[in-house]
């Protein structure tokens, strides 16, 4: 009985250290790539500058509306976005909003008021996957999430583009049971985006299901960190939300 009790005793010891370092290899990863933000400057004028039609877009979001994953801003999904509402016939002016590590709570902070302010025509909104990462809780991201839509939806006049968590981090990134928990979180956190997006009335735009398919294209769609997408990654992005543009 005591050999028994011993090697139950080892087999979870060695599941414990498994898990530590699956975990602890998923940030360490993303670390070591070293990426930085692309963005230096801001503010973007894109396509015809000299056309009378204007527009202001404002891009809310985290690292990845940062283009973290990107060498140039130019690549990252916001100015692919802007240049396809431009089409060479209008004048964009991207506010390009989006902070590295931002949670919720942080956006609340810091980039309510600049948005307001920005008396947007267009505002993209895709922020979560920090909070799901950060073990948030889901109370607390509703909370904050509804916060943010309630403020945009009634003291902007912008057509609001929420747009859901993509399904991201390669699975050589994210060992078992990783893989399975952060996907499972991610459609958790989209239920409660679709459900207030539903609620004020605003458009949702699904990265999620189009991702699911890529999640072991690694070379193709992600960067070096096997976390932030790569320039195929944010190509596709810019596509899927302007074909929501369009419906």
């Amino acid at each position: 009985m005591k050999i028994k009790y011993l090697l139950i005793i080892l087999v979870l010891v060695a599941l414990a250290i498994y898990l530590n370092r699956a975990y602890a290899h998923i940030y360490s990863a993303i670390n070591q790539a070293g990426l930085i933000t692309p963005d230096t400057i801001g503010t973007y004028v894109v396509g015809n500058s000299n056309s009378p039609a204007k527009l202001t877009y404002v891009a809310l979001g985290d690292s990845l509306t940062a283009g973290v994953g990107v060498s140039q801003y130019e690549q990252a999904y916001p100015y692919l976005l802007a240049q396809k509402i431009a089409n060479n016939q209008a004048k964009v002016t991207l506010k390009n909003l989006g902070v590295s590590g931002f949670k919720t709570e942080n956006l609340i902070n810091s980039s309510l008021e600049s948005t307001i302010a920005a008396k947007p025509d267009i505002i993209t909104l895709l922020i979560g996957i920090n909070d799901l990462h950060g073990n948030v809780a889901k109370k607390d991201f509703q909370k904050n999430y509804q916060q943010i839509l309630q403020e945009l939806a009634a003291k902007t006049t912008a057509k609001i583009y929420v747009i859901g968590l993509p399904q991201i981090g390669s699975n050589q990134l994210l060992w078992p049971p990783y893989n399975y928990y952060f996907r499972r979180q991610t459609k958790n956190f989209n239920e409660i985006i679709q459900q207030l997006t539903s609620q004020y009335k605003l458009t949702y735009v699904d990265l999620e299901t189009p991702t699911t398919s890529l999640l072991k294209n690694d070379g193709l769609y992600y960067s070096t960190d096997l976390f932030h997408p790569g320039i195929t990654g944010h190509e596709l992005w810019a596509q899927i939300i302007y074909d929501d543009f369009n419906k």
